[in-house]
């Protein structure tokens, strides 16, 4: 699965069986310069693959008792804040699963918008391996309120419905937005008073605090537990959950190991988190993919036949364009059909995306759609 993690063909943008068009989808991988179907498209950051190579270096004690976990993990409860604990895991799954299962009782239920990863792309993960019921939320532009929560509540201290525990936001959301610091607030200050645990999302956090020129700590005091994520920003494959409390991180290492989530050679995933933390490699990248995005945004507003749907906040845009004129542009490029029925996809941007490769992109946009760019 090339397109981000979802059984999606690159040749066409839609879901299709196990190898249906990998070999064209290869072979265009190798023809085309960049990618636009996912930031997990790119690889990885030179400085993470040196810190990779440097760690790979004579013997360590396995499963996290080794230098590299301790200084990550301690620069990671540094910037965050947290009195609790880090956990590196190996994908953000995974992390959601783990995070979310240290906030929720047995009998309690998850609230989450209708676009949430947990809710359209983790095959089921959160209900089959936590037991919990998601309780989720249309909501525009990707972002929950006090309000669409406070629609999930009904049925409290009735044992025939799941109870609600916790919500789940993602900053920044699936749809590329991202809750502004006094959103979060809202949320935090309605679900504190409505005994409501939140959980964060951060696959994509590091973009979100770019675009709102935040610290971590800002984002952080937000959320009971939160994840951090690197792989879709210069690691090769590498998530944090940031435990803000004590006594939520008691049985986070019981949970992580029955998660399948605890990696042996743990050193290898500290070693990408301290690279990334170094001189704020993390903020650079995502300010630079961020700034892609935006001018890929940008170039739109002079094509006719192309609207933008969401607001450009992060690194992805969003699209709405001729169904004719996405499968002429997918011949040569890759990229994800988001909503056929619609005809909006996304068009995302990562840590080694060029001015160069968005203006090659916006050039294949306006002749294909036969519009000249302002």
């Amino acid at each position: 699965m090339l397109s981000g993690g979802s059984p999606w063909s690159l040749a066409t943008g839609r879901r299709s069986g196990p190898g249906a068009a990998v070999g064209a989808a290869l072979n265009k991988l190798t023809a085309m310069t960049k990618s636009f179907g996912s930031d997990n498209h790119a690889g990885t950051h030179p400085a993470v693959m040196r810190a990779i190579s440097a760690a790979n270096t004579g013997d360590a004690v396995a499963y996290g008792a080794d230098p590299w976990t301790e200084r990550a993990t301690a620069e990671l409860r540094r910037l965050c804040g947290a009195k609790g604990e880090v956990f590196l895991v190996l994908n953000g799954s995974g992390a959601n699963v783990l995070g979310l299962g240290l906030l929720l009782g047995r009998h309690e239920a998850v609230i989450c918008a209708e676009s949430a990863h947990i809710n359209t792309d983790e095959c089921g993960a959160a209900e089959r391996i936590l037991g919990t019921k998601l309780l989720t939320v249309p909501a525009p532009g990707g972002k929950l309120t006090p309000e669409l929560i406070a629609s999930r509540l009904s049925g409290r201290g009735d044992e025939h419905f799941s109870q609600p525990g916790a919500v789940a936001i993602t900053q920044a959301t699936e749809l590329g937005t991202c809750y502004s610091l006094a959103e979060l607030g809202k949320i935090r200050d309605f679900c504190a008073a409505n005994g409501l645990r939140v959980f964060m999302d951060g696959a994509r956090l590091a973009n979100a605090a770019a675009y709102l020129g935040c610290t971590l700590g800002d984002l952080a005091e937000h959320a009971d537990v939160l994840s951090f994520g690197g792989t879709k920003n210069g690691a090769m494959g590498a998530e944090a959950v940031i435990v803000m409390r004590p006594a939520d991180a008691v049985i986070a290492p019981y949970l992580r190991k029955q998660h399948m989530q605890l990696s042996s050679k743990m050193r290898f995933l500290a070693a990408q988190f301290i690279a990334l933390l170094d001189g704020e490699l993390w903020l650079a990248n995502a300010r630079h993919a961020n700034a892609m995005a935006a001018r890929l945004a940008a170039g739109l507003a002079g094509v006719a036949g192309v609207e933008v749907v969401h607001p450009v906040q992060s690194d992805a845009v969003f699209a709405r364009l001729d169904p004719q004129h996405i499968a002429e542009l997918q011949r040569v490029w890759i990229f994800h059909v988001w909503d056929e029925a619609t005809s909006v996809v996304r068009w995302m941007t990562a840590f080694d995306t060029q001015e160069s490769d968005v203006d090659a992109f916006l050039a294949s946009i306006a002749t294909v759609t036969g519009a000249r760019t302002a």
